[in-house]
């Protein structure tokens, strides 16, 4: 959530930076200001008549306890609207809180400076390349043909037991699923981030915290009996794990990770592009999350987009990275790469990582705050990743890694999984 203050004082950067995103209400910029002031001046004249009143209160108490009652009363007539006015400005005051808080939460984090302009994918800017197409044997076959030739994944099973989007793993293909987990896990954690459980349901003011809520596009799963959700990403938990609390300067950067199922609705997804695992109601995901001083934040994200490379460039897959574009950015990003696998068997690129700054956007709703050693509380940066994301990884080793004998198991993988190749 941006800050009021900022809007306010920087409303044309403010402007600029939206526009960047294609964002389609910049009225909402100078409504929030007018709404701002409104409420600025509704809190002064709050504020003197309640020391006016406080100020009679005292000359009333004083004049009473002197036996000038006549004196008191008079005071007490000429003041008697005083509580009346400062109900009528409290309820004022109220309103306009919640209409600026209604406002404001409608505008998206600002792009970084460095985020190119543009409003779809075919405008994010490829910034590295790594690797070539994998060399398939002939007639090579994509992921879900792959899947019930070897009987390691079923897909209709899944829909049998819940619906489209819910893959059963079977055999090997529950140990690859296993495999990489851990193999995620463990590089993460010798890189330096903490593991945690987290739970895989969430209230609203988690989702809040990081952005889901307000839920926009329906995309959350939500348990309205017990009014919970359920995550779409670890990112949600583990970032607020730190929800209302002030750390140390000296204990920055926070790094944690987590392993987690994630659920997505997925609304309005259909086609070719979403067959198999490429788009998925339920799937797992190890996220990697920091907590940064505002100084180190790019230098963090520039450190994680390496990272998450590094898990793709061990398991020996073709990728690309993006810079997206302010079009293709989430909603609460400040600048986002993405981590692209070439699929030679779908003629495609797989989206399989996105690393995210959310400078002080999330931090804001979180009140996720550092103290220096000057004693001044100021808002964190917020960053997350995926290290990664299963189904489109598990999607890509099938099929680069197919021959006509068999799936051959990336090297980095076969201490995970016990075996070196499905067939």
């Amino acid at each position: 959530m941006l800050q009021v203050n900022y809007i306010r004082e920087n409303r044309e950067k403010v402007l600029e930076r939206l526009s960047v995103r294609n964002f389609k209400q910049p009225e909402l910029v100078d409504e929030i200001i007018k709404i701002d002031e409104e409420r600025r001046s509704t809190q002064t004249s709050l504020d003197n008549i309640s020391a006016e009143a406080n100020a009679a209160a005292k000359q009333i108490g004083d004049l009473m306890r002197t036996g000038k009652k006549y004196e008191a009363e008079a005071i007490k007539a000429k003041t008697a609207s005083h509580k009346e006015n400062i109900k009528a400005l409290t309820e004022k005051l109220t309103e306009l809180e919640a209409a600026q808080f209604n406002a404001i939460v409608q505008l998206p984090n600002l792009p970084y400076d460095l985020v190119p302009k543009g409003s779809t994918a075919e405008e994010n800017e490829v910034v590295y390349l790594h690797g070539a197409p994998a060399a398939l044997p002939t007639k090579a076959l994509p992921h879900w043909e792959l899947a019930a030739k070897y009987d390691i994944i079923d897909f209709e099973l899944g829909v049998k037991i819940t619906g489209a989007g819910f893959p059963v793993y079977k055999g090997k293909g529950a140990r690859l699923q296993r495999a990489l987990i851990n193999f995620f896990l463990d590089h993460a954690t010798a890189a330096g981030y903490k593991e945690m459980q987290v739970p895989h349901l969430v209230n609203a003011a988690s989702g809040f915290g990081t952005g889901q809520l307000p839920d926009k596009e329906g995309q959350m799963y939500h348990s309205t009996i017990d009014d919970l959700y359920l995550i779409p990403t670890a990112e949600v938990p583990v970032t607020n794990l730190y929800r209302d609390v002030i750390v140390k300067e000296e204990d920055l950067p926070i790094k944690n990770t987590a392993y987690t199922p994630c659920f997505r609705r997925e609304a309005g997804s259909y086609g070719a592009h979403v067959r198999g695992l490429n788009r998925l109601h339920q799937f797992d995901k190890v996220e990697v999350v920091q907590i940064t001083h505002p100084d180190k934040s790019y230098e963090t994200l520039e450190e994680m987009s390496r990272y998450v490379q590094s898990l793709l460039h061990e398991l020996g897959l073709h990728y690309r990275v993006l810079r997206l574009c302010g079009g293709d950015m989430g909603f609460t990003s400040a600048m986002t790469y993405d981590m692209e696998v070439w699929s030679a068997a779908q003629e495609r690129w797989l989206e399989v990582s996105s690393v995210s700054n959310f400078e002080t956007y999330q931090a804001n709703r979180l009140k996720l705050r550092y103290k220096g050693k000057e004693g001044k509380a100021q808002l964190a940066h917020s960053l997350n990743g995926s290290a990664l994301a299963l189904p489109r990884i598990v999607a890509s080793i099938l099929e680069n890694y197919q021959t006509e004998n068999g799936i051959k198991i990336p090297e980095a993988l076969v201490k995970y999984t016990g075996f070196d190749i499905i067939d």
